[in-house]
């Protein structure tokens, strides 16, 4: 079934994977199987999810701006609506990069609503959202695709390998936000320029 599946198949997943409707990493998990069982280069299946990916982003991002907070908190929650704001609020696209580069164990779509409720900027969100998620499935196709047999293997067994999953995670969620925080401080604390003496 996942093989006919194609990256046509894909790119309509994706569009489903950034709805309010979670897919739980179900996009990432067909990614890696197709991109490892298939004779199709690789970097088709990353493309295709990418751009499913950024589209259906794009219009969870213009539902949200249309529709206004309260159809965030009828979707998501009330609570966790405004967890997710104030950390959006503090981290703006630093947030956005880590939720759709990283698998955390988050709703993406959630943020993606929590920007266009917030007036993030279209533009930036769309350069955003495609940046890491081209990185986020060239890097999950390329391995499944060179590892292939043993890939899919370790994908059967993956409650074996799920502390070194975490771990890898956390790592690249700390990595990218560290990055950002001390981008955001070089750029409130510009250093001076030298001035030449004669």
């Amino acid at each position: 079934l996942l093989r006919s599946l194609g990256p046509l198949g894909l790119f309509f997943f994706a569009i489903f994977d950034s709805s309010p409707v979670p897919s739980f990493g179900a996009l990432d998990i067909f990614t890696a199987i197709l991109a490892a069982r298939n004779r199709e280069p690789w970097y088709l299946y990353a493309a295709a999810a990418t751009a499913g990916s950024v589209i259906g982003a794009y219009l969870t991002f213009r539902v949200a701006r249309k529709a206004g907070l309260d159809y965030l908190h009828r979707k998501f929650g009330e609570r966790r609506v405004s967890r997710l704001t104030k950390y959006f609020e503090r981290w703006g696209t630093g947030a956005l990069v880590v939720c759709t580069a990283v698998p955390i164990p988050l709703p993406t779509s959630a943020f993606f609503a929590i920007a266009g409720v917030l007036d993030y900027p279209l533009r930036t969100f769309i350069i955003v959202v495609a940046l890491s998620r081209a990185a986020r499935y060239a890097a999950i196709a390329a391995v499944a695709s060179h590892y292939r047999r043993h890939f899919i293997v370790a994908l059967r067994h993956l409650w074996l390998h799920s502390a070194l999953i975490v771990a890898i995670t956390i790592i690249l969620a700390a990595a990218i936000v560290v990055s950002m925080v001390l981008l955001r401080r070089r750029r409130s604390h510009p250093i001076p320029a030298k001035t030449q003496t004669t």
